[in-house]
This record gives C-alpha cells, structure tokens and sequence, in this order.
C-alpha cells in the first residue's frame, strides 16, 4: 500500500521527532560521568564509581553558587566544609555517619547549555590544573551536579571522593525523599529540569521547513 503525501510528512515528522528524544533521552549528568571515567581509563587509572549522594551534594553545590557565575566563565562562590555536613547532606538525605572525604572538586560555568562532551572540554577540565585533579590516584568516587539559572548560565560541579563503593554517601531511603526542582545530578533516576528544553522548537522548525521543500516541488 501506497502513502499519499500527506501520511509521508506526518510520518517523517514522528520520525524527527523519535530521534530527537532519543538524542536527548538520559541523564547529562550520568554522560559527564562517563566521559571522564573513559578519560582516567585511557590514562591506566581505575574508573570512578558514581556515587548518587555525591552527586546530589554536586547539585547543591551549585545550587549554593549559581549567582556567582563571572562574565569570563568562572564561579567565585567557596563553600565552607560545614556547608557540605550541614546543608548539603541534609538537604539531599545524606546519612550524616557515611559521609567521607572529599578528595577534590571541579567547578566551572557558562552562559549557555552545553553537550557534555563540550562542558568537559570547555568548561570543567581546561587546563593542566584541572586534568592533574582529574588524574588524582586517591580518588575512589565521584558525583556530578549542573543547574540552569532562568535566563542565566548553566553550572556544572564535580565532587571526587575517596570513599568507599556502596556504603558511603549513602541516601536515606534510596534517595526517595529527595525534593529535586531544579537541574540534576549523577547516579539519579529523576529526568533533568531545565536542560535541553529546546527540543520541541527544533522539532517545529524542521518540519516547517519540509513542508517548505514539499511545497516548492508542487509549484
């Protein structure tokens, strides 16, 4: 059976619009993870586990910071050590008795979105200061967190640690209270807020310029 023109857009525009979701489906977070245990892999290091508290206390790092974003991409926003046990572990449900050191942190900013490919590269490890404290052999663990400001700069944080697998930062009941509204962090279930929101405009603008071409070829 033949599809008339009209089925044919209908279907290619459910087709965009499958690989659009695809392409976004997935926690950011969970990518920059990933890149950056591909990177200490290829370096001969031991991969990192990704730890959900961690990753969590990263997202509220940002949270903290995320007016602090400079005009050249840097976060000048220092937390304390009790920010960490005080506001940070409680607010993302983090059993006080299984918190652990925190061996180094990277914080980085910019004016707009990036893929984490990109806000590796660009944002979070670029320079030697940065790939040194990637490379760090005391690191066992590591948490990523990133928010989105409303008509501001998107932030990203990771937190390594040298921790144990499974047994510390370990979330009170599994993470279930957590109250998330804003960005999102490694290891979690909950989908991102406020990123890649963009998606749906490109899906429109696509289509509107099939049926473009689909109309010239009538004329």
């Amino acid at each position: 059976m033949k599809l008339c023109h009209c089925e044919w857009l209908v279907l290619c525009h459910l087709l965009i619009a499958a690989v659009v979701a695809s392409k976004n489906h997935g926690n950011p977070a969970d990518d920059l993870v990933e890149i950056i245990n591909k990177n200490r892999t290829a370096q001969k290091l031991s991969k990192l586990s990704d730890t959900p508290g961690l990753g969590c206390m990263a997202l509220q790092y940002v949270e903290l910071c995320k007016e602090n974003c400079t005009s050249n991409n840097t976060v000048e926003c220092k937390p304390s050590e009790d920010d960490f046990t005080e506001i940070f572990a409680p607010n993302c449900g983090v059993e006080l008795p299984t918190i652990d050191t925190i061996t180094g942190h990277i914080v980085g900013c910019q004016s707009k979105y990036l893929e984490p490919s990109l806000a590796f590269s660009q944002v979070l490890v670029k320079d030697k200061k940065s790939l040194s404290l990637l490379k760090n052999k005391s690191h066992t663990e590591v948490g990523v967190g990133m928010v989105g400001v409303h008509k501001g700069p998107f932030l990203w944080c990771v937190l390594f640690s040298s921790g144990k697998k499974n047994s510390t930062f370990v979330l009170e009941d599994h993470g279930i209270g957590i109250k998330q509204k804003n960005g999102c962090y490694s290891g979690s279930s909950i989908p991102c807020n406020g990123v890649q929101k963009k998606s749906a405009m490109w899906i429109n603008i696509m289509f509107l310029g099939f049926l473009f071409v689909f109309h010239l070829q009538l004329l």
